[in-house]
C-alpha cells in the first residue's frame, strides 16, 4: 500500500487549502479490512463475508459513503450488543411468493443473500416476489440487491426507512429518514438501468464526508439548528436535512416509510430512534424488495422492447444512463485512494 498527499483546493468552507492524505488499496486488501475487523469484534464469517463483499462493492463502484467509512460505525454496533454478529436469519414463505426474513438483528447483508436467492426462483416461477426482510440493520447501499434481481433478467424495487435526519416538505423537524429507494431493469446485452438514490437531497454519508473533507455542499442541502438555509455539512448535521425536490421527495419519503416499516411492520424512522441505543451504529429497521418478471408479466416480446427503447434514450446527447457511472467504476481494477485517518481509525479496532 502506498500513501499520496492529494491537495483540496475547490469548495472549502474556510478559504485555505484542505490536505486530505490517502492510502492505495487494492480491491481484495479492502475485503480483507473488512472481513478481519467483522470477525475481530464478533462476526461469524458468514455475517462477516457478506458484510465485507458489500463494503468491497461500494469502494470499487465509488460509493466511498457506503464503504469503508461505515466500519466504524459497524464495530459500533457489535460492540454495544445491539447486533448480533453471528446471527443466522430465519426464512419463512408467507405465501408463494411472499417471503418474510427475520435477521435475528444482524447485518442486513447476510439476510439479503439468503433472502434473495430465494425470490429470484420464486418470482422467475410466478411473475411477481415480495421479501420482507425485519430485524436487520441496514448501512449499506441500496443498490446490490436490486442489481442482483436483474442480473437474474428481474426488474427489482427495494427501499428502507432510517432514524430521523429529514423535514418533511415546510417543516424544519427530523422526521423521515433519508428513506432511500433503488431500481434496476435488465437491458439485455447491456449493462441494467440501476439507481440508487436517498429522498434526502444529499445522502448523509455524502453529508458526513463533506463536513470532515471541510468542503461545501449544495444550497438547499440542509437548514442549521435555526432552520436556515446553509451550505455547511456540520451545521445540517446539527440541523436537518431537506428532501429532495421540496414536496414531490417529501412524497417519496413518505411512500419508503410506509413500504419499508407499515408493511413490512417494522419501525418507522421515529420508532427506530425512540427504540435505538444511539452507540452511532445502524438501527433495528426493515427493507422491503419488490421483484418482476418482465417475460411472464409483458411476454416474450419485451427483449426487444425494452432494447429499443434503452437505444433511444442512450441515442440522445448528454444523457447519462443511471448506473453507467459506477459500472465504468468497474472496469478500473486497480487501487482505490481510503482517506488515510479513516484507515488509521479501522486499523484501532483491530
Amino acid at each position: 500500500m502506498m500513501t499520496d498527499q492529494v491537495g483540496r483546493h475547490n469548495n472549502c468552507i474556510k478559504k485555505r487549502e484542505v490536505k486530505m492524505t490517502t492510502t492505495r488499496f487494492t480491491l481484495q486488501e479492502i475485503f480483507e479490512l473488512a472481513y478481519k475487523v467483522m470477525i475481530k469484534n464478533g462476526c461469524n464469517e458468514a455475517n462477516a463475508n457478506a458484510l465485507a463483499k458489500i463494503v468491497q462493492s461500494a469502494e470499487r463502484d465509488g460509493s466511498h459513503s457506503h464503504g469503508l467509512f461505515r466500519i466504524p460505525g459497524y464495530v459500533k454496533a457489535l460492540r454495544s450488543g445491539k447486533v448480533k454478529g453471528d446471527a443466522l436469519p430465519v426464512i419463512k414463505k408467507i405465501t408463494p411468493n411472499i417471503l418474510k426474513v427475520s435477521g435475528n438483528n444482524c447485518f442486513a447483508p447476510l439476510a439479503q443473500e439468503m433472502g434473495l436467492k430465494e425470490i429470484v426462483q420464486i418470482t422467475k416461477k410466478l411473475g411477481v416476489g415480495v421479501l420482507s426482510l425485519t430485524e436487520i440493520h441496514h448501512f449499506a447501499a441500496l443498490w446490490p440487491e436490486v442489481e442482483y434481481l436483474a442480473e437474474n433478467n428481474l426488474v427489482g424495487i427495494a427501499c428502507t426507512a432510517y432514524m430521523p435526519s429529514v423535514a418533511p416538505a415546510g417543516g424544519n423537524t427530523p422526521f423521515f429518514g433519508t428513506n432511500p429507494i433503488a431500481f434496476a431493469y435488465p437491458i439485455p446485452g447491456k449493462n441494467p438501468i440501476v439507481y440508487d438514490m436517498a429522498t434526502a437531497a444529499m445522502a448523509q454519508g455524502e453529508v458526513q464526508i463533506a463536513a470532515r473533507d471541510e468542503k461545501k455542499v449544495p444550497l438547499g442541502t440542509g437548514l442549521d439548528g435555526d432552520g436556515q438555509l446553509t451550505d455547511d455539512p456540520k451545521k445540517i448535521l446539527e440541523g436537518v436535512l431537506l428532501p429532495f425536490g421540496g414536496y414531490k421527495g417529501s412524497a417519496i419519503a413518505l411512500m419508503v416509510e410506509l413500504l419499508a416499516a407499515g408493511v413490512t411492520g417494522e419501525n418507522f424512522s421515529y420508532e427506530a430512534k425512540e427504540n435505538d441505543n444511539g452507540d452511532g451504529g445502524p438501527p433495528q429497521g426493515g427493507e422491503i424488495i419488490i421483484a418482476l418478471s418482465p417475460e411472464i408479466i409483458g411476454g416474450s416480446g419485451w427483449s426487444k422492447h425494452v432494447k429499443d427503447f434503452y437505444s433511444r434514450l442512450s441515442s440522445i446527447k448528454g444523457v447519462r444512463i443511471p448506473g453507467e457511472r459506477r459500472h465504468k467504476n468497474r472496469l478500473n481494477s486497480g487501487p482505490r485512494e481510503i482517506n488515510t485517518n479513516l484507515v488509521n481509525s479501522i486499523n484501532s479496532l483491530l
